[in-house]
């Protein structure tokens, strides 16, 4: 069904590339055609049949590539929520109508070209508009590419291969070191530690054991395990996170934009005055073809011509300039919204914080602080592990001499150990000690390095919140905005960097589902909600929130799921973009007055007030 619903996307958007295509080879001949290009510009280009022709690649262009607007229009009448389309299909069906009748005997002026040119520019809007929505379901796609194609399943003691399309509820499959979770189950057989990062939003691997439950998607990391598979297929943890992300897309409100209601407006003004126009001119003159020649061209100078410029220039303008300061803008009309705003969500991991582990802190017990940092980093030289290559980094940095390892071993979930020097050390946390408080109290992540059964010292690790964080909550508090944090780690971790950033509230090991509804119970109070995130597990939260806010460095689903997306990671940019689009949206009220203002002086001269005067 999902790719069902792709499919139809891109088949409306390649629909409306070969109807532009289609629409701007064949507009250049009509205008060249046109008698308005020929006197306007002083040239002839008339020939045996030219009129013919004209009528002929108009009514291609209207009939074929104006179909689409004609199709939605009829739509928004039955809805009862005439708007854009609703005027276009006025504006290009007078016009042609009416020179088709010229074509044919009527005494009057052809608008054929007003007809073409407006179909184009319009063509073009949707193509580029259909693009960002296949670029959406491509990125949401890609969240199933987070599960193997393949698994372990284990029978009678012997390891088959087989396709996880085939696995069922009740299975019993082998997962290795370094390999992917094929399917949500429970570990009934050995320990490990899993990255989750990518879906539950954790920044640290978990620590898994018999009995814990294990995620479709997630890195095992050290340690063999057998799980029995609970759920498969739609009803998978990743399947539930695509539902949610279309969920909230489909049930997200869409405000009228400005456009689309100065549009209903505008039909109504052109119609109300095209019907005046001719009754009146009609009544005075007795004359039916300058009547409706004065009656067509009101309702075609009240097409959106100049409302179609008022609004896209500025945020073409605004948009070149959002992304000097590395912002980009994907929805206009979230990002309308923006100016708003009253509650900013902010993700922890990878959002206020680094999403990268560091070193914060190291403690000699028994020997010097570098001496401990030093046989540590010996120990986890040939690690991937997250912690390992933290502390590897620090010792590097500090240009320490590591030493030599031997009787190196892997204590999955636990640590590792080796000797150095006739010496026998460990690096383990806190599962080493079985529950037993150690005497060193600490927040985070912490490796504590064993000299036989004594512990000589500790090294404290966590993710560090970026240096413009904190800067860039102040300032907006400043403006009146509280400051929400929500983050999948523990309630220690998410304490410590809300007092660091003074942030108004946090959420504490909170998942996907928890997120949307935190948002939506804001929302129902009649707050603007703005969400700022970048893992997997806040695509749907992007999309349920008013205006969705991804960092660049984040997966591709957060970056196609938000409707603004900070490309260079600085947080001080949300200020920006709510500062943008305040003066945006002054500016687009400015133009849309000129606008109106446009049509309440030129409306009267195309009816012909001044007809009199010659």
């Amino acid at each position: 069904m999902n790719h069902e619903h792709s499919h139809h996307h891109k088949m409306m958007m390649n629909d409306f590339r070969k109807k532009f295509i289609i629409s701007l080879i064949l507009t250049v001949p009509i205008i060249l055609l046109s008698p308005f290009f020929q006197e306007l510009l002083n040239y002839s280009f008339t020939f045996t049949g030219d009129t013919i022709l004209l009528f002929a690649l108009s009514s291609i262009v209207f009939l074929y590539c104006g179909k689409p607007f004609i199709t939605n229009s009829l739509h928004e009448l039955k809805n009862k929520n005439p708007g854009m389309m609703t005027l276009v299909a006025v504006a290009i069906t007078a016009s042609y109508a009416y020179s088709t009748a010229v074509v044919f005997g009527l005494s009057g002026k052809y608008f054929f070209w007003e007809s073409s040119t407006l179909i184009l520019i319009m063509l073009l809007g949707h193509w580029i508009e259909m693009r960002s929505v296949i670029n959406a379901s491509r990125a949401l796609e890609k969240l199933a590419e987070l599960i193997p194609k393949k698994a372990h399943l284990m029978n009678n003691n012997k390891i088959i291969e087989t396709l996880v399309s085939e696995l069922k509820a009740g299975n019993i499959i082998l997962v290795r070191p370094g390999e992917k979770i094929p399917a949500d189950g429970v570990i009934i057989k050995g320990t490990t530690s899993i990255n989750e990062s990518m879906l539950t939003g954790e920044s640290k691997p978990v620590n898994k054991r018999i009995n814990d439950k294990v995620i479709a998607g997630s890195a095992n990391n050290d340690g063999s395990i057998q799980i029995k598979i609970i759920n498969t297929g739609e009803k998978s943890y990743v399947s539930q996170v695509i539902r949610l992300v279309k969920e909230a897309q489909m049930s997200k409100s869409k405000t009228q934009n400005l456009a689309d209601k100065a549009a209903l407006w505008l039909t109504i003004i052109a119609l109300t005055a095209g019907t005046i126009t001719f009754t009146a001119w009609l009544l005075a003159d007795n004359n039916l073809s300058f009547a409706l020649e004065r009656m067509i061209t009101v309702i075609v100078i009240t097409c959106p011509h100049a409302l179609g410029l008022a609004i896209p220039l500025v945020v073409a303008v605004s948009t070149s300039i959002s992304a000097g300061r590395g912002l980009l803008i994907r929805n206009r009309t979230a990002f309308e919204q923006a100016r708003n705003t009253q509650v900013i969500i902010f993700d922890k991991t990878g959002t206020l914080t680094r999403g990268e582990f560091a070193v914060t802190k190291i403690k000699g017990i028994k020997k010097a602080e570098d001496e401990v940092l030093r046989i540590s980093a010996s120990l986890e030289l040939n690690s991937e592990h997250f912690i390992a290559r933290s502390i590897v980094s620090r010792a590097e940095k500090k240009g320490l001499k590591l030493e030599e390892v031997s009787n190196f071993k892997n204590l999955p979930g636990i640590g590792v150990q080796g000797k150095i020097k006739n010496k026998n050390y460990k690096l383990v946390g806190r599962n080493y000690f079985k529950g037993k408080e150690s005497k060193a109290e600490t927040t985070g992540t912490t490796a504590y390095l064993m000299e036989g059964k004594e512990m000589i010292g500790l090294i404290e690790l966590s993710d560090e919140a970026r240096k413009e964080s904190k800067k860039a909550v102040q300032m907006l508090k400043n403006e009146g905005i509280k400051c929400v944090m929500l983050t999948g780690d523990n309630k220690e971790t998410a304490e410590k960097v809300s007092n660091e950033l003074k942030i108004d509230e946090y959420y504490a090991e909170v998942l996907p589902a928890q997120k949307n509804r935190i948002i939506k119970n804001y929302q129902s109070k009649g707050l603007i909600v703005m969400m700022v995130g970048d893992g997997v597990n806040d695509a749907p939260a992007l999309a349920q929130s008013n205006i969705g806010v991804a960092i660049g460095a984040g997966t591709d689903v957060a970056v196609e799921t938000g409707d603004v997306i900070l490309t260079n990671n600085d947080l001080s940019n949300i200020s920006t973009i709510i500062q943008l689009s305040k003066k945006t949206y002054s500016k687009m009220v400015q133009n849309l007055i000129w606008a109106t203002g446009y049509n309440v002086i030129t409306i009267p001269l195309a009816a012909g007030v001044l007809a009199g005067y010659g």
